[in-house]
Formats: structure tokens, C-alpha cells, sequence
């Protein structure tokens, strides 16, 4: 009996140091674990702690170099931003002498066109009178002239010709008007006698007021005024020596000298 208590008292004991050093061995182990993950943790962070601050440095570096670049581009962006409020000054400069300028071209305009309605009207007036005027000129100086009357508008309302181009026509009739006027010209024309024969007959024109005709053989003459149909012509057969002698000194065929001819006034 006492035996085999002692025996089943041996067994428990070895059964309890079996397990405790089961235990101790599984505490080991698993401090063993607990170490490497430890070790690991801090390993890990370690590696992040490094990361971090990598990324912290990188950051900084990126922020200054993005900084330096901000800085850079700010700069040029004022500097843009004050030549365009140059320009900007320049263009309501500008604007206000294209305003001057535009309202100075306005009135530029409105002269210009009060001008050519005022040479319009004042070449209207002047085609009328050389037109009234015409028939009652020489007969050698309407052939002078009738080119440039014949370019006169016909309808001085309706023409597209340029009032300065009219003026000028006119200008020109005047011209041969005014240069005939102030010179004693002669033309070889005919006349009708009593009889109503032509005879052909040299004319002295002085100026536009009068005008005195001969013949050849000095036996038939006259004189002549304008009218408003035209020019009279009167024969006065008397007048033949002293027309015969203008025509003459008009040709240098004799010596200048007063003539006495009568002159009609009308």
C-alpha cells in the first residue's frame, strides 16, 4: 500500500515537472516571438521614422525649389502686368486722340461737303450764264470755244461729272472769252451785200463790243454789234477806207496810227 502511494505520488511529481518544463519552453518561445516582434516593430518603424523624414527633406527641397520658381514667376507676372497697364494708359492715350482725330475728320467732312455743294451750285451758275451768254459771241470765237461748251451737262441736277471738272471747263471758256476781249483779232468771213450776195470779207473784231468789215477791193463794208440773237451787222459803205487801213497796219503791211470808228453802244 505504502509503495503505491510513493509510486503514484513519483508519477504526479514527474507529470508536474514535465509540465513545467513544457511551459518554460513554451514561455521561451513565445518571448522568443515576442522579441522578433519587437525587433520587427521597431525595425518597421524605424524605417518609417527614415521614410518620413526623407519625404519631410524631399517636401522641404520640392517647396523651396517650387518657391524659388513662384518667386521667379510672380516677378515676371508683375512685370507683364505693369507693361500691360502701360499699354493699357497708351490706349485710352490713344483713344482719346483717335477720338479728337475722328471728330476732327467729321468736321473735315462737313466742310467739305458744304464746299462741294457751294461749288456745285457755283459751277450751275456758270454753265447757265456762258450757255445765255453763247449766241451772242463772234462767230470765230463760238468755233474756239464750242468744244468746251459742248461738254457742259446738258442737266446740271442729273450729271455725274465732278463740280471741279465743270469748273474747269468753264474757266477755260472764260479764259478764250477774256483773251479775245482784250486783243483786236481778225478773220477772213462773208457777208451778205444789198443784193444778198455772199462777199467774202475780212472782219476786225475789238474786243467783244464791236467789230468792222471790208472787202477786198474796199467797196463793200459795214459794222457789227452783239444782240441777243447774235451779231447785227450794218453796212456802211463810207467806213471802207478806214477799216481797210486797220486791217492793214493789223498786218504791218502800214504804219500804226489813230483810227477814228464810229462804236454803237447798247
Amino acid at each position: 500500500m505504502g509503495q503505491a502511494n510513493i509510486g503514484s505520488h513519483g508519477s504526479r511529481s514527474r507529470s508536474w515537472l514535465l509540465a513545467v518544463a513544457a511551459g518554460a519552453g513554451l514561455l521561451g518561445f513565445m518571448l522568443d516571438v515576442l522579441a522578433d516582434d519587437r525587433l520587427q516593430e521597431s525595425r518597421t518603424a524605424i524605417e518609417k521614422w527614415v521614410e518620413t523624414r526623407q519625404l519631410i527633406s524631399k517636401t522641404r527641397g520640392d517647396w523651396q525649389t517650387d518657391k524659388e520658381t513662384l518667386e521667379q514667376m510672380t516677378a515676371l507676372y508683375e512685370r507683364e502686368l505693369k507693361s500691360v497697364e502701360a499699354q493699357m494708359a497708351g490706349v485710352t492715350t490713344n483713344n482719346s486722340q483717335v477720338v479728337k482725330e475722328m471728330a476732327e475728320a467729321e468736321a473735315l467732312k462737313k466742310s467739305s461737303n458744304e464746299a462741294r455743294e457751294r461749288a456745285v451750285q457755283f459751277a450751275t451758275e456758270l454753265e447757265t450764264k456762258l450757255k445765255r451768254f453763247s449766241p451772242q459771241l463772234p462767230a470765230p470765237l463760238q468755233d474756239i470755244v464750242k468744244k468746251d461748251l459742248a461738254r457742259i451737262p446738258a442737266d446740271p441736277a442729273n450729271t455725274k461729272m465732278l463740280a471741279a471738272e465743270r469748273i474747269q471747263i468753264c474757266v477755260a471758256v472764260l479764259n478764250e472769252l477774256d483773251k479775245f476781249n482784250n486783243a483786236v483779232n481778225v478773220f477772213n468771213e462773208k457777208r451778205k451785200n444789198e443784193k444778198g450776195e455772199e462777199v467774202a470779207v475780212q472782219t476786225i473784231y475789238v474786243g467783244l463790243g464791236a467789230a468792222y468789215f471790208v472787202n477786198e477791193t474796199a467797196d463793200f463794208a459795214g459794222s457789227g454789234t452783239p444782240g441777243a440773237d447774235g451779231w447785227q451787222w450794218t453796212n456802211k459803205p463810207e467806213l471802207a477806207p478806214k477799216v481797210k487801213s486797220a486791217v492793214k497796219m493789223y498786218r504791218n503791211e502800214e504804219t500804226a496810227r489813230f483810227l477814228t470808228l464810229p462804236v454803237a453802244v447798247k
